[in-house]
């Protein structure tokens, strides 16, 4: 499966949450508003947004097949992650307001007991949005997707949401109307969470953040070629749903360049095993070159 075929495949995910979403939120609000439920109105509303994230999320899937150009001569790989960002925006700004609307509901003097409708609603929601999200983030590692695992990871979130809806309706039904107002309160901090999460992920990934433990274990594979002598430097960085890895390893300077050549594909190879979406750059240097050019610094001079 191609890189574009990869991110055709994507929609699906993105595509599968907006309607999802849709669905759920008209039911929630309206569930909400007839059975009084503040928690559940509110995890409503985050469906909504949601709806609007998970659509940022398909934009930047369509923007990111667009094929290279003179002005983006690596793709529109990026524009995947980017919308992953906008998601994160959004998913905050929802939050703000759910605990807004949370803590306004602490000091009516009359809380209403929602009805036990809203609480099976609540929990069906979350049964639902879990099985979403094991579709997304099955789909997101096999096509190494970060835009599908933002969506994968917001499903999961609305998921749990919606099951602490459940709990917090149930407690006010037996009792305790103001546990529905907590609850509420609890959704935002968790859509504030997630947020934070997305936007932490994609600011990594934009500002050339790499994870130590990948570079380090791909170190690890690349001393263990055949003919390489050193490893002297290693970056990675992310692209999209590509991983670029830059290299540079020492080799016997008496191979000629066939054989240099070979060591550079049988370490792309390597690569291309542990991480089938990276694309490597090897570069080659004969040992010793560091001791001869510091010489010839030293003995400027010297023949």
């Amino acid at each position: 499966m191609d890189l574009y075929t990869n991110l055709r495949q994507g929609e699906k995910g993105a595509w599968l949450s907006i309607l999802t979403y849709l669905v759920l939120s008209s039911v929630k609000l309206i569930i909400g508003f007839i059975g009084h439920s503040t928690a559940l109105k509110a995890d409503g509303l985050n469906n909504t947004t949601d709806i609007i994230a998970s659509a940022a999320v398909l934009v930047g899937l369509r923007i990111s097949q667009k094929p290279p150009d003179k002005d983006h001569q690596y793709g529109h790989l990026r524009a995947e992650t980017i919308s992953s960002l906008i998601a994160s925006f959004i998913m905050a700004i929802v939050g703000l307001q759910v605990l807004l609307n949370a803590g306004k509901s602490f000091f009516e003097e009359h809380h209403t007991a929602p009805s036990l409708l809203t609480a099976v609603v609540a929990l069906g929601s979350g049964i639902v949005m879990f099985l979403v999200y094991m579709f997304n983030i099955r789909l997101a590692k096999r096509i190494n997707s970060s835009a599908i695992k933002a969506a994968a990871y917001d499903n999961r979130s609305d998921a749990w949401v919606s099951f602490g809806t459940a709990i917090g309706i149930l407690g006010a039904i037996f009792g305790f109307p103001i546990i529905d107002s907590i609850t509420a309160f609890l959704v935002g901090a968790l859509i504030i969470k997630t947020a934070y999460d997305i936007f932490f992920e994609a600011v990594h990934a934009l500002t050339d953040g790499f994870d130590e433990a990948e570079l380090e274990a791909l170190s690890v594979l690349i001393k263990n070629v055949d003919g390489v002598i050193e490893l002297v430097d290693l970056k990675g960085r992310n692209h999209g749903n590509l991983i670029f890895v830059d290299l540079t390893v020492t080799v016997d300077p008496q191979l000629d360049v066939w054989q240099s050549h070979q060591i550079t594909e049988e370490i792309e190879n390597t690569i291309k095993l542990a991480k089938p979406f990276a694309v490597s750059l090897v570069h080659i240097e004969p040992e010793g070159l560091e001791r001869v050019l510091d010489q010839n610094i030293f003995n400027p001079h010297k023949k």
